[in-house]
């Protein structure tokens, strides 16, 4: 067996946010400018324009890209062959919240009685185990002004996916300017309500651009994209060609008496990063 420090872990993790709270995902990066390139509609180009400035000057000046520096959702893949040591992963993970938010600003309070944490932890934290011998890491800062446009409905299976695709569509037509479009939509089909919108949320780390490896997947990936952007919403929602950038979706097996459909809104600025740690060697290769 080979053994791996959540103290490790939680170095990684530190390191990322410090990255991604002020550089954007490169796919995403690329869309934007690409959108910007494509964008008709001169005032949606102007609001792209200085998305894109936002961006280049964020990473040149090692700033914050956003005001809301989010709250932290973290995926953690443990290879079975890999023995984790140390303090628990979750508190290794919040305290690495902790250290990286000292200069950034603080989001996370106590839902009932509004009183913040003052530390930004803790983070949520999805942990599964598979075949290997890595820990595989993904992280991204989630901010709150799309996340707060986000849906799940449990559907009668007789409505069928025709349903499923007007309330994914609708639900980017109600959000309009609020998630700061254009967004990126992760959706999450089948299972249970929890299942559901756990695939939502881990769909939004796909990079723009890619393909579902499912075809049938893929097809409707590209529908649906091409439908939001049909809508005419655009940039900050001024108008234009592109709504969206990206379409991701999840899906798992579910009961025969339901259909649940989540959609978990992502605005512009994808901050997110993979990270490998190689259990071999406690080494790490990412993306960073």
């Amino acid at each position: 067996m080979i053994t791996v420090s959540t103290e490790y872990i939680a170095q990684k993790i530190k390191e990322a946010i410090d990255r991604i709270s002020c550089e954007v995902e490169p796919s995403c990066r690329a869309a934007l400018k690409k959108a910007w390139e494509e964008e008709s509609n001169p005032t949606a180009k102007f609001a792209l324009g200085v998305m894109n400035d936002n961006i280049d000057l964020a990473a040149a000046e090692n700033r914050p890209v956003c005001q809301d520096t989010g709250m932290v959702v973290v995926f953690v893949r443990v290879g079975k062959d890999v023995i984790l040591t140390g303090r628990l992963l979750q508190d290794a993970i919040d305290c690495a919240v902790k250290d990286a938010y000292v200069a950034l600003r603080k989001s996370v309070l106590d839902p009932v009685t509004r009183i913040n944490t003052g530390t930004n932890a803790p983070a949520i934290v999805h942990t599964s185990y598979v075949e290997g011998e890595n820990v595989e890491i993904e992280v991204m800062l989630k901010g709150f002004g799309s996340e707060n446009m986000s849906q799940i409905r449990l559907l009668n299976p007789a409505q069928g996916l025709e349903e499923a695709k007007r309330l994914i569509v609708d639900s980017v037509k109600i959000a309009a300017s609020n998630p700061c479009p254009p967004v990126i939509l992760g959706v999450g089909l089948g299972g249970t309500l929890e299942k559901a919108a756990l695939m939502s949320k881990h769909a939004l780390f796909r990079q723009i651009g890619s393909n579902n490896p499912d075809p049938q997947l893929d097809a409707l990936e590209k529908e649906l994209l091409g439908k939001i952007n049909e809508l005419g919403i655009g940039a900050q929602g001024f108008g234009g060609n592109v709504s969206a950038l990206g379409v991701f979706i999840e899906s798992y097996p579910t009961h025969i008496s339901s259909l649940p459909v989540a959609i978990n809104v992502l605005c512009h600025c994808s901050r997110a990063v993979k990270i490998v740690i190689d259990g071999r060697k406690e080494g790490t290769v990412c993306n960073l």
